[in-house]
């Protein structure tokens, strides 16, 4: 009877290993036997666009490569456990916040959130030397390296020439380099997999790996989706020997370019100084009592004192110095055409005098047709008679946004400054701008107020602090989803990275309450956070207590509980960890409903009478709101007393109309 219940372990999910097989396996039936790849039968199926085995690939490789891509394929083994304790406004939020290994936690994610996230920013270990740490057993050591490479052999390294007194330092270099790439590639594969077809990845990084991840970026996402390579002049050395240097940057990528240009895509910012401008006039309006011609003269009187950097992001024109009477700043632009037309060259009568305007030698900007439309909204402004040329109207408020700029400069300095105000301590060294992270995610997202923004290597928590800013500055509901190893620290009272993580966001999202208006008091400012940990279900191992068969009955991890058996659930079945969620205690434990298309009941001792109760109290809920889609049930599977009892559960369901039922 236990076929009833199909185990949740038993489920594969999207770029896991049985997943990837099943797809080839649909695709390609013949090339897939008894469970097996027929690597000649799919090379004939696939034609000249086979590589022949003897074809030398382009494109990065490193010892170890191989065994990484494997890593990506594997089905998580872990889950995650929910504290409520650590975490701010558990019930209402949608943000998250995930203590662990960053890949185990991608691969547990895969389930739920393939191609649901919009934007991935990571800023990963620059491989400095003294900043990688993940190394999770998974890559090679040196000496696996060098072995791997032909470097060594049973006898030691084997040294090649006179005058190789730097090849250790090469071989210790190009080891250093194989386990960064082995670290980061299972991680990118995953993540590809997250990110919807419009979605964009940014990747920080320095000088010591950029040409690298370069590469390895091309191989995962393809090089026809590269974006762009973003430049960020930070605060450089005077002592340098070269240059200054102080430069990050950051590796942008689209999951498919095509899509995004299908869907008119445009990552634009603000213009430098649009908002001073604005400010200004708004107030010199007010107070020349809405004099359209005082206004003006204020405002030109303004610009004599203005910062020359607020021209400069103007397009370095000082141009904006007017202001209509409806208290508009515009300015007077030429109405030229810089591709001289037949069509453009035509006769523009003066309004008053009815005679032809001074043209242009290259002809009008714009048709005759349009120039008729734009004379009638008031676009076209002319002198005080024909001799005159007219000039075009340009509001300030409909070119405050610009095509983003790629290089760009911040002293990183503010940033650490921030963060030590924020926490009171310096506890953590060299974070991330989060005022530079709200601007490229707004940018890459569109400013969509919806977008899922995910982080796994997130650090103090900058990405969540700049999701946050963003949905208060235009009271959006993006989310975050931010990941960070549980690296200790040992700092003021913060005993992980992790730790400080946590901490941020409290006091950010703080912070940024205490500032919303009440046009913005609906906010998201909590998080819930997680902790990766093994499995609530029980890994056979062969120890004393499984060999006891009496033992061996629950196969569920003692002090574990129900909530913690129903995140697992959730991650396995590929259920959003923030899906919304009421429970209702039925028979001495929680019944658990997630959004009507899935009930969960993990109580234990069930009997027949018991699992009567347990099916009425799931049907009635049920249809207090039934919906289209099929219902899920899942239980423990060890949950009851005996096998009658399972079996008649099970037979209840069905009557009562569940036709997919689950264990754990």
């Amino acid at each position: 009877m236990s076929l009833d219940f199909e185990p949740v372990d038993d489920l594969t999910g999207p770029g896991e290993a049985k997943s990837n097989l099943d797809v080839l396996a649909r695709l390609f039936p013949d090339a897939v036997v008894d469970g097996t790849v027929d690597v000649e039968a799919l090379r004939d199926l696939l034609g000249e666009s086979a590589a022949p085995t003897t074809a030398e690939a382009f494109g990065l490789r490193w010892p170890g490569m191989a065994e990484a891509r494997r890593l990506s394929t594997l089905p998580a083994t872990g889950t995650l456990l929910p504290k409520p304790e650590e975490s701010v406004d558990w019930d209402n939020t949608r943000n998250i916040v995930i203590e662990g290994d960053n890949l185990e936690v991608l691969r547990l994610l895969r389930r739920g959130y393939t191609n649901k996230v919009d934007v991935i920013y990571i800023d990963p270990p620059y491989n400095t030397g003294n900043d990688f740490i993940y190394d999770d057993k998974r890559v090679t050591s040196q000496a696996e390296h060098e072995t791997t490479a032909g470097q060594r052999d049973e006898n030691g390294v084997l040294q090649t020439g006179a005058g190789s007194d730097r090849a250790q330092d090469r071989k210790a270099g190009a080891s250093k380099h194989s386990a960064w790439l082995s670290m980061m590639y299972p991680r990118l594969l995953v993540a590809h997999h997250l990110l919807k077809e419009t979605g964009v990845i940014i990747v920080a990084i320095d000088d010591t790996e950029h040409a690298r991840l370069k590469l390895l970026m091309d191989r995962v996402f393809g090089a026809e989706n590269f974006a762009a390579n973003v430049v960020w002049q930070g605060s450089g050395r005077g002592d340098a020997r070269f240059t200054s240097a102080g430069i990050d940057y950051m590796l942008i990528y689209a999951k498919s370019k095509t899509a995004l240009i299908q869907k008119d895509a445009r990552w634009t910012e603000q213009k430098t100084g649009v908002n001073e401008v604005a400010t200004a006039a708004r107030k010199l309006w007010e107070e020349s009592g809405h004099d359209p011609a005082a206004a003006s003269a204020a405002l030109q009187n303004w610009w004599k004192s203005a910062p020359q950097d607020i021209a400069k992001g103007l397009g370095g024109s000082r141009g904006y110095k007017e202001i209509d009477e409806n208290g508009r700043v515009f300015a007077r632009d030429n109405l030229s055409s810089p591709n001289p037309r037949e069509n453009l060259m035509y006769d523009l009568p003066h309004p008053v005098t009815g005679l032809p305007v001074r043209r242009h030698s290259s002809g009008w900007r714009y048709s005759q047709e349009t120039m008729a439309q734009k004379i009638a909204e008031g676009r076209i402004l002319f002198g005080e008679d024909e001799t005159v040329s007219p000039r075009y109207k340009r509001f300030l408020d409909e070119h405050e946004d610009q095509p983003i700029r790629p290089v760009f400069e911040r002293d990183r300095a503010a940033a650490g400054l921030h963060l030590r105000r924020l926490l009171g301590s310096e506890v953590f060294e060299y974070p991330k701008d989060h005022t530079v992270l709200s601007k490229w995610i707004s940018a890459v997202s569109e400013s969509n107020p919806n977008a899922v923004i995910l982080d796994f290597f997130a650090g103090s928590g900058s990405t969540g602090h700049a999701v946050m800013d963003l949905n208060a500055a235009d009271g959006g509901n993006r989310r975050y989803i931010l990941v960070q190893l549980d690296e200790p620290v040992h700092k003021d009272g913060y005993d992980t990275i992790a730790d400080i993580t946590r901490e941020r966001l409290r006091r950010a999202g703080k912070q940024l309450a205490e500032k919303l208006t009440l046009d913005a008091a609906g906010i998201d400012t909590g998080f819930r956070s997680y902790r990766l940990a093994t499995s609530n279900v029980k890994v056979w191992d062969g120890t004393a207590d499984q060999l006891n068969l009496l033992e061996a009955v629950e196969n569920l991890v003692a002090d574990r509980t129900t909530d913690d058996l129903l995140v697992e659930m959730m991650l396995r079945m590929g259920v959003e960890l923030t899906t919304p969620l009421k429970t209702r205690e039925v028979a001495g434990s929680p019944l658990y409903n997630l959004a009507g298309a899935l009930f969960a009941y993990f109580g234990t001792d069930i009997t027949t009478d018991r699992a009567n109760e347990v099916v009425k109290a799931l049907a009635a809920w049920r249809d207090e709101d039934p919906g289209d889609a099929d219902t899920t049930v899942v239980v423990r599977d060890t949950g009851f007393v005996d096998s009658a009892a399972k079996l008649n559960f099970a037979a209840a369901l069905k009557q009562a109309g569940f036709t997919t039922l689950r264990s754990i």
